[in-house]
């Protein structure tokens, strides 16, 4: 019987249930680990994330196709900002990259996105291709504030 919870115990520590994920990027496994959440669908909404030894693993096995040590070392060392902000009513909010950005609601009849993010620190609308991370913006967004994104 000790070894049966034993055996339990040690699958509950290595995949935790309760462990969520936000993508950082456009590539495969470019994704951060979700530690806090407060003020949702607020002027004051935060994620907190933490990059984590498995996130490094899930990029080098998904995108680059081997986990190696010097892949998982260089993926910790990727820059990014831990936390994101928006304020919800106005729309502004920050990426894992540092970017400030603005969610402008529905993107005008004949665009090529559903919604209208800018750039404000390039004053670019994100076209949605993969190069201007149109998605993984509004993925981090929508995280931040669901209601908005409807």
């Amino acid at each position: 019987m000790r070894y049966v919870l034993l055996a339990i115990s040690v699958v509950v520590l290595a995949s935790p249930a309760s462990a969520r994920t936000l993508g950082y990027g456009s590539k495969a496994g470019m994704e951060v680990t979700i530690v806090k959440k407060s003020g949702i669908n607020t002027s004051h909404a935060s994620i907190q994330t933490k990059h984590t030894r498995q996130n490094a693993i899930g990029y080098c096995r998904d995108y680059v196709g081997k986990v190696t040590e010097d892949c998982i070392a260089k993926e910790m060392n990727t820059p990014l900002h831990l936390e994101i902000t928006a304020d919800c009513k106005s729309g502004k909010f920050t990426t894992f990259y540092g970017a400030n950005m603005l969610f402008q609601g529905r993107s005008p009849d004949g665009s090529s996105t559903d919604f209208q993010i800018t750039d404000t620190d390039e004053n670019v609308v994100l076209d949605g291709s993969g190069a201007s991370g149109y998605d993984y913006t509004l993925d981090q967004f929508k995280a931040l504030c669901p209601d908005r994104v409807k």
